[in-house]
């Protein structure tokens, strides 16, 4: 069923208040629980230098994890694609175009679109000063193997998190305009519209910009981040600052219906990455906090799942992690390593991963 029919008309629009009251908190039954407590690492993947800075995840119809290899920690090493077999073993998938001005590309986001193929922001914010150099990929995939990568949207300044539903693909821009309190948005694309030409993006004016965020958290102004949908479509954006979750719902003709802030911290110091799992529930990572949570989709509720003090990761622990995917009963957590906030970073490369415990 496609929900989403047309980007130029589709209006952006801010999100309003909080949804879910507490008492409704409180008598959803739809909440995720997992067990009591905070979960320890099961056990860790540590990465080798080549793929040190791991980011976005998604899952495959292989039942393999593609990752994100950033390499922003060290850019001597190209940046790519791995994979994660069901042994937990890393290896590379695809490597990545770097950008013809900056000489590198710097992946975050990624996720399959209903093509089959893998599509992947690129994030230039990392690797150059200069704002409208970010740009989307898409992986072109045949037969499980990657055959060449296009560029196919130009102009953002921090592209970020990615979903897709249906024949659309959706992307965020942490920064479009970065006076205070900063401005970010998500952007939405009919994966027709990838034709020739990339796209060149308006940034708060683009018709195909469906949410637009405001960071009011001065010490930390970072805007829209991760990114997921559900099953109908719905869009949820984190705005990583101010530790909020938006839920963007929209009208049978494609147009948005209305946004409401679904979370608000609930013991998270900021949410990164996002992800859905099998269930419907929402995951993220706590970058600030060096934790992950799971957050009810329906009424906001949040669980911190784990947290651990900033360290170098070398016992499993979390080392400012950025995105969290569930596969199965084990969630694996990406730890990024910026040096950012309370983190500093460090020479030791890891992937955590929790087990849990049933419902």
């Amino acid at each position: 069923m496609k929900l989403f029919q047309s980007t130029i008309t589709a209006a952006a629009i801010a999100a309003t208040a909080l949804g879910a009251t507490a008492a409704e908190k409180k008598e959803c039954k739809k909440c995720p629980t997992f067990g009591e407590g905070l979960l320890k690492p099961a056990s860790k993947i540590v990465l080798p230098d080549e793929f040190n800075s791991p980011d976005g995840m998604t899952l495959g119809k292989d039942g393999r994890i593609y990752l994100s290899i950033n390499n922003v920690g060290d850019q001597s090493h190209p940046a790519k694609v791995g994979v994660i077999d069901k042994n937990d073993k890393v290896t590379v998938f695809s490597d990545l175009p770097a950008h013809p001005e900056t000489g590198k590309v710097s992946p975050l986001g990624i996720v399959f679109g209903s093509d089959g193929n893998l599509y992947i922001a690129d994030n230039q914010a990392f690797v150059t000063e200069e704002a409208g150099k970010s740009r989307l990929l898409r992986v072109n995939i045949k037969d499980g193997k990657a055959v060449g990568t296009e560029v196919l949207v130009t102009g953002m300044t921090m592209a970020n998190g990615v979903t897709a539903h249906g024949d659309y693909v959706v992307v965020n821009d942490t920064a479009i305009d970065k006076t205070y309190p900063l401005k970010s948005g998500t952007y939405r694309f009919a994966i027709k519209e990838f034709t020739g030409k990339p796209i060149a993006v308006k940034g708060l004016d683009d018709p195909h910009l469906v949410l637009k965020l405001e960071t009011k958290n001065k010490d930390h102004q970072v805007g829209a981040n991760g990114v997921t949908c559900d099953k109908r479509g719905n869009l949820y954006v984190c705005n990583f600052g101010d530790a909020t979750i938006t839920k963007v719902m929209f009208k049978k003709d494609g147009t948005v219906r209305k946004s409401r802030v679904l979370s608000k911290g609930e013991g998270l110091d900021c949410v990164d990455g996002l992800q859905m799992d099998q269930d419907g529930h929402l995951w993220t990572a706590d970058f600030l906090g060096n934790a992950i949570g799971c957050i009810c989709s329906k009424c906001g509720s949040t669980k911190v799942i784990a947290k651990n003090k900033p360290g170098t990761g070398a016992d499993g622990s979390m080392d400012a992690p950025s995105e969290c995917i569930r596969r199965g009963n084990k969630v694996y957590v990406a730890n990024i390593d910026l040096t950012y906030g309370p983190n500093t970073s460090d020479e030791i490369h890891t992937i955590s991963v929790f087990e849990l415990s049933e419902e």
